[in-house]
């Protein structure tokens, strides 16, 4: 994959990039690949459900809608994660287990570490647009990160 830099230059008017307010924790620093698409609040029901599938290809991005109440992300999901093939997993949220985290073969993005667990009252929606870091992200779209940053392309680049 190209960097996220040069993305950017070559494709400048193709491309949307979520302002820098994430951070990296997971084992794959550099990652890419088909957007999947959820929204929840203080509860990672949904989260683990969506991992639990193949993930060759995709990437989970979680909309936690920046709460940092709990972690909507820890080291058995990362895991889980990682054995389900997922490329990497953005949360606008908090994650825990940081160790752990590194230790998987998956990128992982989120906005800070938090050392409670969330919620499991099955809520959260599957599919959705979703709005933080200054974009919208919708469900199908393609997702390109790496330490520099997260570009976002309504379709799959030639890198």
């Amino acid at each position: 994959m190209l960097p996220t830099t040069n993305i950017c230059d070559k494709y400048f008017d193709n491309v949307r990039i979520v302002k820098p307010i994430f951070r990296d924790f997971g084992g794959r620093a550099t990652f890419f690949g088909k957007v999947v698409t959820l929204k929840t609040y203080d509860d990672n029901t949904k989260v683990r459900a969506t991992l639990e599938r193949d993930g060759t290809g995709k990437i989970l991005v979680v909309d936690g809608q920046g709460s940092m109440n709990c972690a909507l992300l820890g080291g058995n999901l990362a895991a889980l994660a990682s054995k389900n093939n997922w490329s990497g997993i953005i949360i606008n949220g908090c994650v825990r287990d940081q160790n752990e985290l590194k230790e998987e073969n998956v990128g992982v993005k989120a906005l800070a570490s938090h050392p409670k667990k969330s919620n499991k009252d099955n809520g959260g929606e599957y599919g959705v647009a979703l709005s933080f870091g200054d974009i919208t992200i919708e469900d199908g779209e393609y997702l390109y990160a790496d330490e520099d940053g997260i570009v976002i392309s309504t379709t799959e680049l030639e890198i």
